[in-house]
């Protein structure tokens, strides 16, 4: 087995120059650098992490916990955590909380028993019992997507005013009975869209049908039955406002099913974008979220808490892009994205 001593003799440095290198300890003059990762690439080293991890207590590892990592918002999310974790020189290990609170405790403390340096979890609906866990044990962490209080570092879209702009879309083009595909309630996404729902209805001088909003549950299954209700109405809507990408696939389903045409019959918008949008016929007009630059952030939201524990909480709100397509009932929209959607003024957050 190939050892430190033997990269350090065909480099011609020291041992404690090679660990210097592989553990960044110690400034290392470019040309030793080199030397020194040659002679580990020629002679097939590999680097002892846990060793090393015996003498630093770091493991130079991240937990992630992330539900529904077959969603593209958030496999988009992992790329932009990975890429971020990679170039920091950390791994990962990842978990799927599957958004129910007993499972996120139990993947949350295993992922702590694997001894990671930190966590970045996106929380589910009902989070105490895992902050509880990682306030009492102090576990550095940082929440995304889905805001919990002030307390611990966060970075999400802004969610209010990009469905706010969807609202006063479709009532510029004459819609006064526009619906809401909600998503599970609790969580802090589904609390600002329909916040911003709201507020777009009273821009445009629309009032506020409780018939028109429907919970979807964040789900595929969920939007299909809320489309269902929501076109039972008396008065159904003219369009709908779903508010992630898969309530937007139970809504196309259940409007197939009842043999709606869109946008011909009903105009349709979305809150996520994912890379086959534009693919559907009419292509699907949409929020676009910075998913992996919200990944990235996240971890480098990680990175800093670990080197100041002691530094105020920050929450990150990055802007959304609206990009207009047909399915809104537009002629002749085409795939155009429009300037990033901005965050209001809050105060508190940076």
């Amino acid at each position: 087995m190939t050892t430190m001593v033997d990269v350090a003799r065909q480099a011609g440095v020291s041992v404690a120059t090679v660990s210097h290198v592989l553990n960044e300890t110690r400034p290392v003059r470019p040309d030793t650098r080199a030397a020194v990762l040659k002679a580990i690439d020629e002679l097939g080293y590999t680097h002892n992490t846990l060793a090393r991890s015996l003498v630093t207590a770091r493991t130079r590892s991240i937990g992630l916990a992330v539900s529904a990592i077959s969603n593209p918002y958030f496999t988009e999310i992992l790329q932009g955590v990975e890429a971020g974790a990679l170039e920091a020189g950390y791994s990962l290990l990842i978990a799927d909380p599957h958004d129910d609170p007993a499972h996120e405790q139990k993947v949350v403390r295993l992922l702590h028993e694997r001894r990671v340096d930190g966590m970045i979890v996106a929380p589910s609906a009902e989070p105490a019992g895992m902050v509880d866990y990682l306030t009492r044990r102090k576990v550095p962490a940082v929440f995304l997507d889905r805001l919990v209080g002030d307390a611990y570092d966060q970075v999400c879209a802004e969610n209010t005013a990009p469905v706010r702009q969807l609202v006063e879309h479709l009532a510029g083009l004459g819609h006064t009975r526009i619906g809401l595909v909600a998503g599970l309630p609790g969580l802090s996404t589904t609390t600002e869209r329909v916040q911003g729902y709201r507020e777009g209805l009273r821009a445009r001088g629309l009032p506020f049908a409780p018939e028109l909003l429907a919970g979807g549950n964040s789900e595929a299954e969920g939007a299909q039955d809320a489309t269902r209700h929501l076109l039972a109405a008396p008065e159904p809507p003219t369009a709908i406002i779903t508010a992630n990408n898969a309530m937007t696939i139970g809504t196309l389903r259940a409007l197939r099913d009842l043999g709606r045409d869109v946008p011909r019959d009903i105009a349709l918008v979305c809150f996520d974008d994912f890379s086959w949008a534009d693919l559907f016929a009419p292509r699907l007009t949409a929020i676009s979220q910075p998913s992996k630059e919200i990944g990235a952030a996240a971890v480098r939201l990680l990175l800093e808490r670990l080197e100041e524990p002691d530094r105020p909480p920050r929450t990150l709100r990055l802007p959304c892009t609206y990009v207009h397509r047909d399915s809104c009932g537009c002629t002749g929209a085409g795939h155009r994205p429009t300037h990033p959607v901005p965050p209001p003024e809050r105060p508190g957050l940076s």
